[in-house]
């Protein structure tokens, strides 16, 4: 009788191993082909794991992560959900909670589940990402108050103060936009972006002189940027120094000559001075009106054409764009050609790129309208992506 028993022992720790060596080793194969961005495969060799009566914390990890990786946000949601049930204290599964809501702009959703991450744990990027929620939500004082307490337990990320001057001159408290720069600025002066949001607070409250101080500044030392040339054009322009205006805002132009606003800009500039209208005022108009007209172009309605139809084809992310970008180079007025080409980015996920043509795009997108809101909460969805990213 023992020695069956025995037998039975042995047959049933025997069977307890070989489940244990085959799970261990789909989780590797997941793990590789997850490596190699097979996402899809890892999914559904980890799913054959999956038993609803049991719950094993290592394959529903796993899982999550594939599911977060591949962008299936929704899964990874629902997945990051049960396992921070399973395992309450851990961090890594609240993040990414807290992530994937983001993603899914359930801000609010994403907001609890950042709460839940600093109750266990102080992390600045934390803070940051909840701060960002609240900012998608409009409510800047919340927003504020967050991105504060990031910058309080990590100082000199100039990310997190970069938001914190951004919604304070949006809210024209340039004082405290000013303020607030000034502790980053003593230890990193030539800080191109805190330096020009600061630059920018200035010239708001119309103090050009110091302004001309903080812009010149950046020009010297090699910030050739479009908000260099253009503020200092305006705060030369309004202390009088036209000639140094006309050659900031010209440089402005050789930077980004997708900018109605800054053709008209230059004509005015140009027109207080004793220039002849026909030869250096009206070309400027000119280049101004022309960028408000439509343009019935032929080639760029086949360009538009030929870019709908990669666009519509889900996988020739690409090409679309290429057409989309010849499409505009022949009609500088087809706006949505810009959102178009930032959204064909984004689905590529080439982040950075993304980022630019949403900002090229809410320069000359009508404010109000579904696809300028779309872009807005797009392009701080992407700042959010990098931000954790350069964590």
């Amino acid at each position: 009788m023992k020695k069956v028993l025995f037998v039975v022992l042995m047959v049933a720790a025997w069977g307890q191993l070989g489940a244990q060596t085959h799970r261990d080793s789909v989780i590797n194969q997941a793990r590789y082909l997850k490596s190699i961005f097979r996402t899809d495969d890892a999914i559904e060799l980890l799913s054959t794991l999956v038993e609803p009566e049991k719950m094993d914390e290592g394959v529903l990890a796993e899982l999550a992560d594939c599911h977060f990786q591949s962008g299936a946000n929704d899964n990874a949601a629902g997945t990051y959900f049960i396992l921070s049930s399973l395992a309450p204290d851990n961090v890594l599964y609240k993040i990414r909670l807290m992530q994937a809501y983001y993603r899914l702009q359930a801000y609010p959703q994403s907001i609890r589940a950042g709460q839940a991450v600093i109750q266990l744990d102080s992390i600045p990027a934390v803070f940051s990402y909840i701060g960002d929620s609240f900012k998608q939500m409009k409510q800047a004082d919340s927003a504020l108050c967050y991105y504060r307490k990031a910058l309080e337990l990590k100082p000199m990320n100039e990310a997190v103060l970069s938001k914190i001057m951004g919604l304070l001159i949006d809210g024209k408290d340039y004082d405290g936009a000013i303020a607030v720069s000034e502790p980053f600025l003593e230890e990193d002066p030539d800080n191109s972006t805190i330096a020009t949001l600061k630059g920018v607070a200035l010239y708001r409250k119309s103090e050009y002189g110091p302004a001309i101080k903080v812009f010149q500044h950046q020009e010297d030392i090699g910030n050739d940027s479009y908000a260099t040339h253009f503020f200092l054009g305006q705060c030369y322009w309004h202390t009088d120094t036209l000639y140094r205006a006309e050659q900031e805002l010209l440089a402005a132009w050789e930077i980004d000559s997708s900018d109605v606003n800054l053709a008209y800009t230059i004509a005015a500039l140009k027109g207080d001075f004793p220039y002849p209208f026909e030869s250096e005022v009206k070309p400027w108009l000119d280049k101004a009106w022309d960028m408000i007209q439509p343009d019935s172009s032929m080639v760029s309605r086949i360009h538009q054409q030929y870019g709908l139809g990669y666009y519509k084809r889900q996988d020739s992310w690409d090409k679309a764009i290429e057409h989309y970008k010849e499409a505009l180079n022949y009609n500088p007025k087809l706006i949505s050609a810009i959102a178009t080409i930032a959204y064909c980015y984004h689905i590529k996920k080439d982040y950075k790129q993304a980022v630019k043509w949403y900002e090229k795009y809410l320069k000359v997108g009508r404010p109000g309208t579904k696809a300028y809101k779309f872009a807005q909460e797009n392009l701080e969805f992407l700042k959010g992506e990098l931000f954790m990213e350069e964590q």
